[in-house]
């Protein structure tokens, strides 16, 4: 879906330079850009970003690509030259939000530091994004996502008891940091309305992890528990869990509030067990976990998949089968609700995408441009700030700049 002309998107007027690289500081700026910002991502000249080249290539170039710098404008400098540098600081200078996701001290290194930055322009609002945060012991610390994830307390979790721990499956720690920053840049422009001055945000990777982690600091502070890994269950939940069916599917059910139990009980044919007083509230059915599973284990091990859901859909049980991409790719809520959108690459390829999240009514966003090429935009980007063909020229021959 495309945004009618006459709709102006929330963030049409936001000027944002992209410095980061791979996976939270782009994921940020690709949020922004899908609402309307102007994204300019600055990247290497010639190897550009190296998610370009990360998971399944097509024309040597990742698929990944077209999602994560989709709306953006490509512009390619060597930024440690100091030309470059002094690019950087005249657009700087008329933008809003600068975001970065390099090891602390890089951007300093450059003479590129949030203290140049805002005095060249003290309304400037820059995220910084890194393994540990800006300050600590740790700060200087080489940090990815999976290491994040890890520290956060995610990692321990994700495992079934006495096996190894084993990793999300996309680098969700990135991707959460990168929706922590999003958040830190709308409180910083909302505030900015009336101060008039920018600030500097400051995301660690295991610190975004570490706010989703529900309950677990306090239950170790206040008794001393530390949480282990309970493979698909929810501890202190119940019941909450993945039941094999007689097709070998799973469907998971998620029958822990009160009268909703009920009603699983009386669907599985456990009316003993929906009628039990001990088990009215989560506590008491905490204790007869085990006993609960195994009641809703027989029954799942009697019906197909597809034939547990429509039971349980029956009767108001929230329950689901575990999708594969396949399934989500021929999901009609999916359509329906326009998370896949297709594109059309530069070839004709139409190409399946991540639709626009979240969806506004009044003013959605939208998918407008495809990912740029290496420095396909640095021409127009370099001659709008006021550089002649001429010195746009001379910086590309000198590799400064550069332009596929």
């Amino acid at each position: 879906m495309r945004i009618s002309e006459e709709i102006m998107e929330p963030l049409a007027k936001l000027k944002v330079i992209e410095m980061g690289q791979l996976i939270a500081g782009p994921f940020a700026a690709k949020t922004l850009a899908d609402f309307g910002a102007d994204v300019i991502k600055i990247e290497p000249p010639k190897v550009g970003d190296a998610l370009r080249k990360w998971r399944l290539l097509k024309d040597g170039t990742s698929i990944w690509w077209q999602v994560q710098s989709r709306n953006k404008r490509s512009l390619s400098l060597d930024l440690r030259q100091s030309e470059a540098q002094d690019i950087v600081r005249t657009l700087v200078k008329e933008a809003d939000v600068l975001i970065e996701n390099f090891r602390p001290g890089t951007l300093e290194d450059w003479g590129l530091g949030p203290k140049v930055l805002l005095e060249l322009n003290p309304k400037l609002i820059v995220l910084r994004i890194s393994g540990y945060g800006q300050t600590g012991p740790y700060r200087d610390k080489p940090g990815f996502g999976v290491v994040a994830e890890a520290m956060g307390g995610l990692r321990h979790l994700t495992a079934e008891p006495g096996r190894v721990p084993v990793r999300v499956g996309i680098s969700i720690g990135d991707t959460l940091a990168s929706l922590h920053g999003v958040i830190g840049i709308l409180l910083a422009l909302q505030e900015r309305h009336s101060s008039g001055k920018g600030q500097v945000i400051d995301i660690a990777l295991y610190e975004a992890v570490f706010n989703c982690m529900e309950s677990l600091l306090p239950e170790y502070s206040a008794f001393g528990e530390v949480r282990q890994a309970a493979g698909s269950a929810l501890p202190g939940i119940a019941p909450t869990n993945a039941y094999q069916c007689a097709d070998g599917g799973y469907v998971l059910v998620a029958g822990n509030g009160d009268s909703i139990f009920k009603r699983l009980m009386t669907a599985i044919g456990r009316e003993d067990l929906g009628s039990d007083p001990q088990l009215e509230n989560n506590d008491g059915r905490v204790k007869r976990v085990v006993e609960l599973d195994q009641a809703i284990g027989e029954w799942a091990k009697t019906v197909s998949t597809d034939k547990a859901l429509e039971i349980l859909d029956s009767v108001a049980v929230p329950a689901g089968r575990i999708y594969t991409v396949a399934d989500i790719a021929n999901d009609p809520h999916y359509k329906a609700r326009e998370n896949i959108q297709t594109i059309q690459m530069h070839d004709g390829t139409r190409l399946d995408v991540p639709g626009v999240i979240p969806k506004l009514s009044r003013t959605p966003g939208s998918i407008k441009t495809l990912a740029p090429d290496i420095g396909e935009n640095t021409d127009e980007i370099l001659k709008g700030i006021g550089l002649s063909d001429a010195q746009v020229a001379s910086l590309k021959e000198r590799g400064i700049a550069f332009t596929k």
